[in-house]
């Protein structure tokens, strides 16, 4: 294919993580990445940066902080770069925000590396502006993402949206109903 295309994938991992479930399957964050910065399409990663909200180190979130604490450690591991936001608690749940630090990190990154495609892994459509600001300073900006979950002022404001079912299709099923992460051969519950 002669030239590549430096890839730059931020993904946000809560929102992933529930457009899997939504389809009965484990994520798999290796298989993602693989096709979003695919080498036989001339496409170079440069990184892929999932952002993780952490849920407050109170007891009632130790089993969930526990889960994505093992995930985080794994996605470093298998060189991942993770960025991590502790979440406050609010009434019987937690927020963190991360949204924000995702599209500030995208701001600056992007600006940095000068990829030729910035990859957001969400639907959410709080992004919307973030992928308008980014085509403006001349990146092509995919959305990546599976329509049920896919906001409409996210997808207009794309370049392009990449349909995750194709690679959703080829990730093992959820058992029993459990929520889980997948890590190589181990399952993470949640």
């Amino acid at each position: 294919m002669g030239i590549n295309r430096r890839v730059l994938i931020l993904a946000d991992s809560d929102n992933t993580f529930l457009a899997a479930q939504s389809f009965n399957r484990k994520l798999d964050w290796q298989k993602i990445r693989d096709y979003l910065a695919n080498s036989q399409e001339g496409r170079e990663l440069i990184e892929m940066v999932i952002y993780v909200g952490l849920p407050p180190a109170r007891e009632r979130f130790e089993e969930q902080r526990k889960t994505k604490e093992r995930f985080i450690y794994w996605a470093k591991s298998n060189g991942f770069l993770v960025v991590v936001k502790e979440g406050k608690a609010k009434g019987d749940d937690y927020e963190t925000n991360i949204d924000i630090v995702m599209a500030m990190d995208a701001i600056e990154l992007a600006l940095e590396v000068k990829p030729d495609i910035v990859v957001l892994v969400t639907g959410d459509s709080d992004f919307a502006y973030l992928a308008e600001k980014l085509r403006r300073r001349g990146m092509r900006v995919e959305v990546a993402s599976v329509e049920q979950s896919l906001g409409n002022d996210l997808k207009v404001a794309a370049s392009s949206v990449v349909d995750l079912i194709e690679v959703f299709d080829k990730f093992d099923r959820q058992d029993n109903g459990q929520n889980y992460y997948r890590i190589g051969n181990t399952n993470l519950f949640d």
